[in-house]
């Protein structure tokens, strides 16, 4: 993630993956303020086993896009919602890559971030037949608790 303020976003993305027993990591590297640490996170994700990358950012949202250039491995953006744009200016950024460094773009933040997860458990599942189980009966669960009626909330 692009920043500490990103976290409460993509912790949704975290949840996913500990539910269906994806590793990762968490790091926050900024675009803008960290340049040094994109670059040698971007060039190193290869050779560290990394084989899907989820990366979230708000405002400017440089981060996945600058991920996508330093490295083949499949990055998946989160927009991150933002209080003077409410995250669409996240979301444009993230959409309009130039031809050649494609990132995948997820909705806007509470969505986004699970969505992204449930994402790169698919890229990981197509090689991971324990995992596409995993994944499989997570989107079970997820159907089954979907009621047939709609009911009245209590208060």
């Amino acid at each position: 993630m692009g920043s500490q303020s990103d976290w409460p976003t993509m912790k949704g993305a975290a949840q996913i993956l500990d539910d269906l027993g994806v590793s990762y990591e968490t790091k926050i590297v900024s675009a803008h303020r960290t340049p040094d640490r994109l670059w040698t996170y971007g060039k190193t994700a290869v050779e560290r086993g990394l084989q899907v990358i989820i990366a979230g950012a708000g405002g400017a949202a440089h981060l996945p896009g600058m991920m996508a250039s330093k490295t083949r491995v499949p990055v998946i953006g989160v927009p991150v919602q933002t209080k003077a744009l409410s995250g669409v200016d996240s979301l444009y950024s993230i959409l309009q890559m130039p031809k050649g460094y494609p990132v995948a773009t997820m909705p806007i933040g509470s969505a986004g971030a699970p969505n992204a997860a449930l994402m790169a458990a698919g890229i990981l599942a197509l090689q991971d037949p324990e995992l596409a189980q995993r994944l499989d009966a997570w989107r079970e669960a997820l159907s089954a608790s979907i009621p047939d009626e709609p009911q009245d909330e209590h208060l």
